[in-house]
């Protein structure tokens, strides 16, 4: 306002001055008289003030010669001149366009493009901080890493850039896998920008995995502090830390330190089954089992867990049986209606031989939530029951591709960990796994398919009945809507061919030669030994056959129930007077030689279809 009003009156005493300057010219008859080098020149009010215009003019039109001479000069002398600011606006604007086109190459994938584009800033800019930015994102679209590792560590010179290096450092690190490096750059980032968000997550992602459990929990409260986790969140994932600080440090043998941890955390979140687990094992330790159990029983009516039931187990660990059955009485109570539960108490029935109260406790989780534990737990009760052996077997069988029941899923990719741990092992994740039953069940596959069910579940074995003629063939079990089964022929006990006073052998027994030390010769060339003389004609009676040596591979369900099992092999009877020689004189697969106990009294009888052995020395 104050200018304003200064410019008027500027004008007006401008105009005024020229005003009173015409008058005083129109006022003067004589005019302007000159006299230059001895000549007088007289000029009229108009021709003077024309000739002062004339020479102000000319002086400006000298003058304005005089600093062009004057800045030529100082360009020549290489003083900044106009000419130089005008080069330089030039470069500038040069600098910018190369500059823009840069980030668009960057942004576009042209790593070449961007590379070139950003040594054309670079030479007709000086501003470092956005070329450097530049070239470091180019090097690292063209996969340049060393330059883009080189650039960034030119940044660090400057305050203004350093957290943009040690930034892009740390993100270098990652991407070779250096995680130590990569904590460490990341700690230094934090110092320098407490807020940014994205190295808070980085520095704690990547404090969990170097087990760093004291740094990340520092950082999980400054996240707190900022409004940028959640309360029930930040209580989680702090029990969570909590957790892995004490299992360090009872690792280090400081039990008093890792209890008040385990229970700090287990108190922050009942629902975090290892925490409840440590902390009740810590009180076992210390020789205080009531509040052990209380602590269990209150995780149990939460979130029922093997894990818990486990531990409530080792605090009295030399109980028998039933006593530790009406022990878990108060934790089962307290979730009665839970399927872990359920099952907990059909286990502890089977160990106490209650096999029919095993079978109530179950009820219908076989049927409607079939697992490999409830199956198992079926079959266990089906051969408590004293059932026969094929059921068991179906029951192992249908255990072998049932669901494992829940486990320790991770949210984020749905990898199953055997044990919990805060992150997982396949994605990294913090806090990522929940006990579950995973969305792919992955059930253990048993090495018979479908198809050999039948050979692997069996059938009762049948009663035997006197010998009668074979029955005609009737309709087969398909038609009649069975599982088809494939049958042994029963076990016949048989009675060796052998004359009184000689030696039994094996092909005695298994009605095929046998090749012995006396005999070298193998039996594939020998001839067929001397039949008995047939009996007179008379009612014909069916031959007992014998039972082949068979060799087949063991099924899955004889690994999991070998004493089920047992009753499928086949052995051939040896007499009470026979010594067996042992195994390891003779190969897998070859018949063993049966010894005759030494003879007291009289010569060893000899077989008289057996060539004697000759002990004379060989003369070579």
């Amino acid at each position: 306002m104050l200018l304003s009003l200064l410019k008027i009156l500027l004008f007006f005493a401008v105009i005024l001055s020229i005003a009173v300057g015409l008058n005083t010219l129109s006022a003067t008859s004589d005019g302007v008289r000159l006299v230059l080098n001895g000549t007088e020149y007289t000029l009229g009010p108009i021709q003077a003030v024309v000739a002062l215009a004339a020479l102000m003019v000319a002086a400006w039109v000298f003058f304005k010669l005089l600093g062009m001479v004057w800045a030529f000069l100082r360009f020549i002398m290489g003083d900044e001149t106009a000419i130089n600011r005008y080069f330089a606006r030039s470069r500038r604007e040069k600098g910018i366009e190369a500059l823009s086109q840069g980030l668009l190459a960057v942004a576009a994938g042209e790593g070449k493009q961007a590379q070139d584009l950003a040594s054309r800033a670079a030479k007709y800019l000086d501003d470092p901080r956005a070329t450097r930015l530049l070239a470091a994102q180019a090097a690292e679209v063209a996969g340049d890493d060393a330059k883009a590792e080189a650039v960034y560590r030119e940044m660090l010179e400057d305050d203004r850039t350093r957290f943009v290096g040690v930034r892009g450092l740390m993100k270098q690190k990652l991407a070779k896998g250096d995680t130590h490096t990569a904590l460490q750059l990341a700690q230094k980032a934090y110092a320098l920008k407490p807020r940014h968000a994205e190295i808070q997550n980085t520095l704690l992602e990547l404090s969990t995995r170097e087990g760093d459990w004291k740094g990340a929990r520092g950082v999980l409260k400054d996240k707190r502090k900022q409004g940028e986790l959640p309360q029930d969140v930040h209580i989680r994932r702090d029990a969570v830390l909590a957790l892995q600080e004490a299992r360090d440090v009872l690792t280090q043998g400081s039990s008093i330190s890792a209890r008040e941890a385990a229970i700090s955390a287990a108190k922050a979140s009942p629902d975090l089954i290892p925490a409840v687990v440590l902390a009740a094992r810590t009180y076992v330790l210390q020789k205080d089992p009531r509040n052990a159990e209380r602590l269990l029983e209150k995780a149990w009516s939460v979130r029922p867990h093997p894990d818990l039931a486990e531990a409530y187990a080792a605090i009295v660990p030399d109980e028998t049986p039933a006593q530790r059955l009406r022990r878990f009485e108060a934790l089962m109570k307290k979730n009665p209606d839970d399927e872990e539960t359920r099952l907990l108490r059909a286990e502890l029935l089977l160990a106490n031989e209650d096999f029919p109260g095993a079978r109530r406790a179950l009820g219908d989780l076989a049927e409607t939530h079939p697992t490999t534990r409830s199956l198992a737990i079926m079959a266990a009760v089906e051969r408590g029951e004293g059932s026969d052996d094929a059921a068991v077997r179906a029951w192992l069988v249908k255990a072998m591709g049932a669901s494992r029941g829940p486990q320790w899923v991770c949210d984020k990719c749905e990898n199953v960990m055997e044990d919990w741990a805060p992150v997982c092992s396949n994605c990294g994740g913090f806090d990522t796994l929940s006990w579950r039953e995973p969305a792919q069940t992955r059930a253990a596959h048993s090495p018979a398919g479908t198809e050999l069910l039948p050979l692997l579940i069996g059938s009762p074995r049948p009663a035997e009945k006197p010998a009668e003629s074979p029955a005609p063939a009737g309709p087969s079990q398909a038609s009649s809507g069975q599982i088809p089964t494939q049958h042994q022929a029963p076990e016949v006990s048989v009675v060796a061919d052998v004359k009184p006073g000689m030696v039994p052998r094996e092909s005695d027994f298994l009605g095929e030669p046998s090749r012995t030390i006396t005999d070298p010769e193998p039996a594939e060339t020998r001839a067929a030994p001397a039949q008995p003389a047939p009996e007179p004609a008379g009612p014909a009676a069916p031959q007992p056959q014998p039972v082949p040596k068979t060799s087949r591979p063991r099924a899955l369900s004889e690994v999991l129930a070998d004493d089920v099992l047992a009753d499928d092999v086949v052995s051939t009877p040896i007499p009470p007077d026979v010594e067996p020689a042992g195994d390891a004189r003779y190969p897998p697969g070859q018949p063993a030689i049966w010894h005759k106990p030494p003879v007291i009294d009289g010569d060893t009888p000899v077989r008289p279809d057996v060539e004697p052995i000759d002990t004379t020395p060989e003369t070579r």
